[in-house]
C-alpha cells in the first residue's frame, strides 16, 4: 500500500499534465475549487509540517553552507529572472505582476521527489525547501513589493499576514503534530503512514489548485499564449540553468549543483496561484502564470532527472 502511494506521488507531473489538459477541456470539473485555494495551500503546507522534526532544523548548522548557496540562488536568481523576463518583453501589468510573483515564492515540495530521481542530495534538497519555505514568509512579500512595484502597487503587509496564514502557521503545526506522534506507541509506524500518505495529498491539492486557475483562467490564457507560455519557460530555463551554474561557480560537487538547480528552477507554483487570486483579485492575469509554472518546472525536472539519473554523481 506505502509503496502504491510512493508511486501516486512521483507521477505528480503526469497528474499535474492531466489534470491542466482535463480542467481546459471541462472547466466546470474544476472551479467549484475556486473557494478552497487558499485552505488547500494550508494543508498542503500542513503535509510538509508533519514530514519535519525540530531536529531537521538544527541540520541546517551541519550543512550551512550548501545551505546558504541555496538560499541565495532562490531568493536572487528567479526573482531577479523574474523581473528581467517582464522588463524584457513589456507584459502587461497582470501578467507580469504573477510571474515576478511565483518568481519570488520559495521552493516547491515536488523537488524532493525530483532530487530523489536526478539521484542528487535528497537531504539538502528537504533542508533547502524548508528554509526558503520559512525564509519565503519575509522574503517573498519584500521582494514582491520591491520587483512589481514598478507595475502596480503591492501591499507587502497583505501579503506578509497571508504568508503567516497560509505557511508559518500550518508548517509549525505540522512540526508539533510530528513531535506529538513520537510520543505515542509504535511513533515510527504512524510516521510512516503519515509520510505515505502525505505526499499524495500535497500532490491531489496541487493538481486541484493548478486545475482551477487553468479553468478560471482559460479565455485569458488563450488570449495572452504566446507571451504568457514564453515567459514562463525561460524563468524556468533560467532557474534550473543558473541554479546549477551558480553551484558550479562556488565549485559545489556535483550532488550539490544537481540540488540547487532542482530547488531554484521549482517553485511553489501553489503558493503564488493563492497569493494572486487574494490580493491581485482585479486582475485577471496574476494566478495564470503560477499554473503554467507548475506545469514547466514538473515537465523541466522530469527531464532533468531522466538525464541525470543516468549519469553518475563525480
Amino acid at each position: 500500500m506505502k509503496r502504491t502511494l510512493a508511486l501516486i506521488a512521483n507521477a505528480f507531473p503526469i497528474w499535474i499534465v492531466l489534470g491542466c489538459v482535463w480542467a481546459w477541456f471541462a472547466p466546470g470539473h474544476w472551479e467549484w475549487f475556486k473557494h478552497w485555494i487558499t485552505p488547500g495551500l494550508g494543508v498542503i503546507m500542513l503535509g510538509m509540517g508533519l514530514t519535519l522534526r525540530v531536529g531537521d532544523f538544527m541540520m541546517v548548522f551541519r550543512m550551512p553552507r550548501y545551505v546558504v548557496v541555496g538560499l541565495i540562488a532562490q531568493f536572487t536568481i528567479m526573482p531577479m529572472a523574474g523581473w528581467g523576463i517582464a522588463t524584457l518583453f513589456g507584459l502587461k501589468a497582470g501578467l507580469a505582476i504573477g510571474l515576478i510573483l511565483v518568481a519570488c515564492c520559495p521552493g516547491g515540495t515536488a523537488s524532493n521527489v525530483i532530487c530523489y530521481l536526478a539521484r542528487a542530495n535528497v537531504p539538502l534538497s528537504v533542508l533547502m525547501t524548508m528554509t526558503s519555505t520559512m525564509a519565503a514568509v519575509f522574503a517573498t512579500p519584500l521582494l514582491t513589493k520591491w520587483l512589481a512595484g514598478a507595475w502596480l502597487p503591492v501591499d507587502a503587509w497583505a501579503l506578509f499576514k497571508s504568508m503567516l496564514q497560509v505557511v508559518l502557521l500550518p508548517v509549525l503545526c505540522g512540526v508539533s503534530i510530528n513531535a506529538w506522534l513520537g510520543r505515542i506507541k509504535q511513533p515510527e509506524r504512524a510516521r510512516s503512514w503519515v509520510h505515505a500518505i502525505g505526499p499524495v495529498l500535497s500532490v491531489a491539492l496541487i493538481v486541484l489548485i493548478v486545475g482551477c486557475i487553468v479553468a478560471l483562467k482559460r479565455d485569458e490564457i488563450a488570449a495572452a499564449a504566446i507571451s504568457l507560455f514564453v515567459s514562463v519557460l525561460l524563468l524556468h530555463g533560467l532557474g534550473f540553468g543558473l541554479g546549477y551554474g551558480f553551484a558550479a561557480l562556488l565549485k559545489c560537487p556535483e550532488d550539490m549543483r544537481r540540488t540547487t538547480s532542482i530547488e531554484v528552477g521549482m517553485q511553489n507554483s501553489g503558493l503564488g496561484a493563492s497569493l494572486a487570486t487574494e490580493h491581485f483579485v482585479h486582475l485577471a492575469l496574476a494566478p495564470v502564470p503560477a499554473a503554467i509554472s507548475a506545469v514547466y518546472h514538473c515537465l523541466i525536472g522530469s527531464v532533468l532527472a531522466a538525464i541525470w539519473g543516468r549519469k553518475k554523481k563525480h
